[in-house]
């Protein structure tokens, strides 16, 4: 079993700043891919920003400049650095992890954290 916890969420005044955090935990052998993604009502869940288990990122471009995706491996926690936040990333933000449970098997799995949200104040 694995779970991924947020936490970091909460309302910003626009221009200011904001960290998500997801730790996995449970039995995991390798995180081959962690994200965050985000939804809005009428709205299909959309990729934020992802890093790989070889530390390569990836960013929508909506986001680029201003959010930082990063992770501490000891902890097996990713990070979301939000700054410059705006109205339009008011959002739920979901954390994502794609991971491997057993050295024997290479099937990848889909795990997703409860979701937290974000309000950014105009």
């Amino acid at each position: 079993q694995v779970q991924l916890v947020e936490s970091g969420g909460g309302l910003v005044e626009a221009g200011g700043s904001l960290r998500l955090s997801c730790a996995a935990s449970g039995t995991i052998f390798s995180i081959n891919l962690m994200g965050w993604y985000r939804q809005t009502p009428g709205n299909e869940r959309e990729l934020v920003a992802k890093i790989t288990g070889t530390g390569s990122t990836n960013y929508a471009d909506s986001v680029k400049g201003r959010f930082t995706i990063s992770r501490d491996d000891a902890k097996n926690t990713v990070y979301l650095q939000m700054n410059s936040l705006k109205s339009e990333d008011t959002a739920v933000y979901y954390c994502n992890a794609v991971v491997t449970t057993s050295r024997h098997a290479y099937t990848e799995y889909n795990y997703w954290g409860q979701g937290t949200q974000v309000t950014v104040s105009s």
